[in-house]
C-alpha cells in the first residue's frame, strides 16, 4: 500500500509539474514552442527570398554570379550550423537593428536580438538548402513550354509569372517541407543565444525540477508535434497544387 502510495504522489507530482499551474511549466514549454514556430516561419521567409537570388546566381549565364552561388550553397551547407548563428548573434547588423528597434518602444532588445540572431541564422541555413530545392524544381519544367512562351512574344516577366514560378512551386514544395523539417531542428540552437525555445525551455524546467529526463521527452515530443503538423500541411498543399497541373503531352 505505501508502495502504490508513493506512485500516486509521484505521478501527481509530475503531473504538476507538467500543468499550468502556478506551479507548472505548461505555459512555459507552450511558449518555448510557439517561438520555435515563429522563427522557423521567419528563417523559411528569409531564406526563400536569399535562396531564391542564389539559384538565380547558379542559373545564371553570368560566370562571376553562377561562382557566388555555388561557393554560397557549398559554404552553408558545409559549414557548422552552431558556428553560423554565432557569427551572425555577434555581429552588429543584428545589434543595429534590435536597438532601433528598441529605441522605438517595439520591444526588448535583447529579446529582439536573439530573435532575429536566430532567424537570420537558421535563414541563411535554410537559403543554402532552398536555393538547391529551386534550381531541381527549375530543371524539372518542361523546357517547351518556355519555348513557346518565348515564341509568342511573351516578354520575361510574364514568363515568370504565368509559367516558371507557378511550376517552380509545384516541384518544390516536397523539397521545401524537408527543409521546413530541418530549420525546425536547426533552431535549437539558437538557444545559444538565450532565447527561450522549446530547447531553452526543456533545460531550464529540467534544471529547476531535477526532472531531466521527463522534460527533455516532452521538449522531443513538442518538436515531433510542430514536424507531424508541418508534414501534413506540405502534403496537403502538394496535392492541391497537384490538381491544378496536367502533364504536358509526350512526358
Amino acid at each position: 500500500m505505501d508502495l502504490f502510495t508513493a506512485f500516486v504522489d509521484r505521478v501527481s507530482s509530475l503531473v504538476s509539474e507538467l500543468g499550468f499551474g502556478q506551479t507548472g511549466w505548461g505555459f512555459y514549454l507552450l511558449g518555448g514552442a510557439a517561438m520555435t514556430l515563429a522563427v522557423t516561419v521567419f528563417a523559411m521567409i528569409i531564406g526563400a527570398i536569399v535562396g531564391a537570388l542564389v539559384t538565380w546566381a547558379k542559373l545564371a549565364d553570368n560566370v562571376p554570379a553562377k561562382i557566388v552561388g555555388n561557393i554560397y550553397t557549398v559554404v552553408l551547407r558545409g559549414a557548422p550550423e552552431l558556428l553560423i548563428i554565432y557569427m551572425v548573434y555577434f555581429g552588429k547588423v543584428v545589434d543595429l537593428i534590435g536597438n532601433t528597434v528598441s529605441a522605438l518602444g517595439l520591444g526588448d532588445s535583447h529579446v529582439i536580438n536573439s530573435f532575429l540572431a536566430g532567424a537570420l541564422g537558421v535563414g541563411l541555413i535554410s537559403a543554402a538548402y532552398q536555393a538547391e530545392v529551386f534550381r531541381g524544381a527549375y530543371t524539372a519544367i518542361f523546357k517547351g513550354e518556355i519555348e513557346a512562351a518565348r515564341s509568342i512574344g511573351m516578354h520575361r516577366f510574364m514568363r515568370f509569372r504565368r509559367i516558371i514560378a507557378p511550376q517552380i512551386m509545384r516541384y518544390a514544395i516536397p523539397g521545401l517541407g524537408n527543409v521546413f523539417q530541418l530549420s525546425i531542428k536547426d533552431s535549437a540552437l539558437i538557444s545559444v543565444t538565450g532565447l527561450v525555445e522549446i530547447m531553452n525551455a526543456s533545460n531550464k524546467a529540467a534544471g529547476s525540477t531535477k526532472q531531466f529526463f521527463m522534460f527533455f521527452i516532452v521538449g522531443a515530443c513538442l518538436y515531433l508535434v510542430l514536424t507531424s503538423i508541418s508534414t501534413r500541411m506540405f502534403n496537403a498543399g502538394e496535392r492541391r497544387v497537384a490538381k491544378t497541373f496536367r502533364r504536358p503531352v509526350g512526358m
